[in-house]
């Protein structure tokens, strides 16, 4: 999804940051920071254009898991806008099949801004600038959760402690000015660098602001697929590239025979040795890389060190289905804060985990019925939409995983029978649910679970 110039261009600017410092003693002279920058999109491809532009859109399109008919031809045809029109469907936008601007930077395709010391973002803002640090972050190899989606929340500030770890920087998990400056959006302060064996003054040139970095559409080379697999980018069959290579390596390495070897195609060997993979670790052969797989395979982080809740059980019975709808627009201005399972009025809706029902709602404008499983540590679960609720659900009621607690309704401000299902990890702001429930997908099983 990154283009080697993008990767470029944060590379300068962590380099002009630490350049000559091999010395023992160092003093600091800082000079003024570079003015607020808005995130901004070069010259963007349209329907009919060619070249290396359009390689980087059909590889974004693809790396966030929409297939193109004829794969990455780099030309913009018919079937490069039918994908595009599906992914802005799926992400709550205007489904036009033209890249637009709001379009670009959810692909990562916009500009990295250039931000000021004064303006860094903090836990809870949203806008460009927190943007900007997002796909800083992902630029350089270490992925948000959600995306860069401009809010600054829980993924973020993981995100970021990962990046100052791997990077050495005090783990704050704050955009502090070091962190900006090694991301390349703060501009690096002029250094005077004294070595202990040499008087030797060394004066560094000052880092550009990545937007600055200005080329041309026509001479940008193009990049390959990212090999930096995410829940959200998982390949299946039928794709090819270097993330359904990285799923081979990974098999091969972990003594699972790949006919034809990792050769970047996702076909029959590659869907064979997944099963076989799956069997031998004791997982469910759901023949595809679902997010257990990949979590065993080690070519994603595992739910826990994301800082994320792992269920006990899957919240609902089934026959049921759901997709990733985090951020789409909703009424009165609102995003979509959950996720939508799908499934007929009246299916039992289970406990995800041990705890206690915290809160029960009834006629809520947009949740309607509802009602709030709280664990020990603070983490809680929002079920919305219920027909009705189980007996003796109340405040302060310990509830068992699995365990009845309602059934699926359309109360609220919804028409179609569904549950609206939201974790908030340690109290605290809504994360994207999807992953947590594909890693327990239970839509199949359609016999209400046995009760404790």
């Amino acid at each position: 999804m990154n283009s080697n110039l993008l990767r470029k261009v944060i590379a300068i600017g962590a380099l002009s940051a630490t350049f000559g410092i091999a010395a023992t003693t160092i003093s600091t002279t800082t000079v003024a920071a570079a003015p607020v920058v808005s995130a901004t999109v070069a010259q963007l491809p349209q329907f009919g254009d060619s070249g290396p532009e359009v390689v980087r859109l059909q590889e974004a399109i693809v790396a966030r898991g929409f297939s193109i008919k004829g794969g990455v031809t780099g030309a913009y045809s018919k079937a490069t806008r039918s994908a595009l029109k599906s992914l802005q469907k799926v992400a709550g936008f205007k489904a036009t099949g033209t890249l637009d601007d709001k379009t670009a930077k959810f692909l990562g395709l916009a500009q990295v801004s250039a931000l000021s010391a004064s303006t860094l973002p903090a836990v809870g803002s949203t806008g460009d600038a927190v943007w900007s640090v997002q796909q800083a972050l992902i630029n350089s190899g270490f992925s948000v959760k959600g995306g860069a989606d401009g809010r600054f929340g829980l993924a973020t500030t993981i995100a970021l402690g990962k990046f100052q770890s791997a990077k050495g920087l005090p783990v704050t998990k704050v955009v502090d000015d070091a962190t900006a400056i090694a991301l390349g959006i703060l501009t690096a302060p002029k250094q005077v660098v004294a070595a202990v064996a040499k008087t030797v003054v060394v004066a560094p040139a000052v880092a550009a602001p990545v937007a600055a970095a200005v080329v041309a559409p026509a001479v940008v080379a193009p990049v390959a697929a990212p090999t930096a697999m995410t829940f959200e980018t998982l390949p299946a069959r039928g794709q090819s590239g270097e993330l359904v290579r990285a799923l081979q390596n990974a098999l091969i390495a972990n003594g699972v025979v790949v006919k034809g070897g990792a050769d970047g195609i996702f076909g029959v060997a590659t869907t064979v040795a997944i099963t076989n993979f799956q069997a031998a670790r004791g997982l469910n052969q759901s023949k595809v890389l679902d997010i257990n797989t990949a979590i065993a395979l080690a070519l994603i982080p595992s739910l826990e060190s994301l800082g994320l809740p792992t269920l006990q059980v899957f919240p609902m019975q089934g026959l049921c289905g759901f997709t990733d709808t985090w951020g789409q627009a909703r009424s009165e201005g609102r995003s979509h804060e959950g996720t939508d399972v799908i499934g007929a009025r009246g299916l039992a809706l289970y406990a995800t985990n041990d705890g206690v029902i915290s809160k029960v709602s009834t006629g809520g404008r947009n949740g309607g019925n509802a009602i709030y499983l709280k664990l020990p540590n603070g983490t809680y679960f929002y079920y919305a939409h219920l027909d009705s609720f189980a007996p003796g659900m109340a405040a302060g009621v310990p509830v068992k995983a699995g365990q009845i607690i309602g059934y699926v309704g359309s109360t609220g401000n919804t028409e179609t029978p569904h549950l609206h299902f939201e974790v908030h990890p340690f109290g605290g702001a809504a994360v994207n649910p999807y992953a947590i429930l594909k890693a327990v997908d239970a839509c199949h099983v359609t016999d209400v679970l046995p009760q404790p």
